[in-house]
């Protein structure tokens, strides 16, 4: 008897760990979410009242940047650029600021500010500088643990925008894209910036994009876009799997590949259009699936949800719905300008590049709109990511970040 009751209690205790490390996991917000765009909320808004969503609070002062927000622990971290000079802000989710910290000089060329979003892991910061300056930061206190810099420890070349990478940790490796001929894509450890292991890639530059992993190949591998290609590589040694052909007059691939069930999405924008790539052999090999040239994401991304996928075009300039399996194109609609998607709970956040916020129920039927307001505050483009936590909309618009009440 003694031992049933041990045992019972054994179980719930460890599926009481598992359930905390779950929610845990959901509540560490980093790129794009889980950099799928797609969030986990549930009970969230289904139609918006006349002038949109009760605005909570909101922050004037982050200076310049595209940057999105992360969230970890319930704090909110996002960088802005002021005089040249790059900092990290972090907010309680109320939008109280609680600390500030200056890392180093950020992008002032062109389109000027901060670019890639921060990922937050055990306890660090980790963000890369439009001049591909990797800085690893204490959450506590904001204090330096590492830096590395990808153009000058790596022989890369910076890009025509400056480094637009948000880092991606799996396990102990922190994997970023110099963009060198030799030193392509490195894995550095998370801990010390040490160099774990460097790939030549295709030996392109960089484009834009922020890697993903995909832990369910017989081969795990991360995937990202250089210049002219986009690249399978083994986890493990930074050896290059696959690389498959993907090119469009700028070089320019911002948008990282949707991944479902070893069949991903590849969108970039300037008219290349979209292709849907399968993984075969373990992850070894890739294959063509289908193409749709009018489908040509820019920056915007795009989200799947069920059977189908949902983003706005660049070249063509309309929303559209599109069939995962087949390509087919269920709807395109122009009544609101292109921009940013994200989703949770059955519908679509579109986020559009004048400054639109609609929400869009994800049906292939239509593009349903079921509210939309326009965000006035803040300055330059309508850029970054939204991002969605605990019942609130995250808005960041150059100078400001926006907190709105979507629950």
């Amino acid at each position: 008897m003694k031992r049933t009751i041990f045992l019972s209690s054994f179980i719930a205790t460890i599926l009481a760990v598992s359930a905390i490390s779950s929610v845990s996991a959901q509540e560490n917000i980093q790129w794009r979410g889980d950099r799928t765009g797609v969030y986990k909320e549930t009970g969230l808004l289904k139609q918006w009242p006349a002038g949109g969503p009760q605005l909570l609070w909101h922050y004037d002062g982050l200076g310049e940047g595209h940057s999105s927000v992360a969230i970890a622990n319930d704090k909110v971290y996002v960088t802005g650029m002021t005089d040249g000079k790059g900092f990290l802000y972090v907010f309680d989710t109320q939008g109280k600021l609680l600390n500030k910290k200056e890392y180093g000089p950020e992008w002032s060329k062109s389109y000027n500010g901060t670019r890639g979003t921060v990922t937050v892991n055990d306890g660090n910061i980790y963000l890369v500088s439009g001049y591909g300056e990797v800085y690893c930061l204490k959450a506590s206190n904001l204090e330096l643990v590492w830096k590395k810099n990808l153009l000058k420890d790596f022989d890369g070349d910076n890009i025509m925008w400056g480094i637009c990478e948000s880092p991606l940790i799996v396990g102990e490796k922190l994997i970023v894209t110099p963009g060198g001929e030799h030193n392509n894509i490195v894995a550095l450890d998370k801990n010390t910036g040490k160099l774990i292991w460097s790939s030549p890639g295709e030996g392109e530059v960089s484009a834009y994009c922020s890697p993903i992993y995909l832990g369910d190949q017989q081969v795990p591998q991360i995937v990202t876009m250089t210049k002219k290609h986009v690249l399978g590589i083994d986890i493990s040694n930074g050896k290059k799997i696959w690389s498959f052909e993907n090119i469009n007059k700028h070089g320019v691939h911002p948008n990282v590949p949707v991944y479902h069930n070893n069949m991903m999405l590849i969108t970039s924008g300037y008219g290349k259009g979209s292709t849907m790539l399968r993984l075969t052999d373990g992850g070894r090999k890739v294959e063509k699936v289908w193409f749709v040239k009018d489908l040509d994401s820019r920056i915007g991304a795009m989200v799947k949800i069920g059977d189908y996928a949902y983003g706005s075009g660049d070249t063509h300039r309309f929303w559209f719905c599109v069939d995962w399996k087949t390509g087919e194109l269920k709807y395109k609609d122009n009544s609101m300008a292109i921009g940013d998607i994200i989703a949770d709970d059955g519908m679509l956040y579109c986020y559009s590049e004048k400054g639109e916020m609609a929400l869009v129920k994800a049906t292939p039927e239509k593009f349903d709109v079921k509210g939309k307001f326009t965000v006035t505050m803040g300055t330059d483009q309508h850029w970054a990511h939204p991002v969605i936590y605990k019942g609130t909309l995250y808005v960041r618009h150059g100078n400001t970040l926006m907190g709105y009440k979507i629950k």
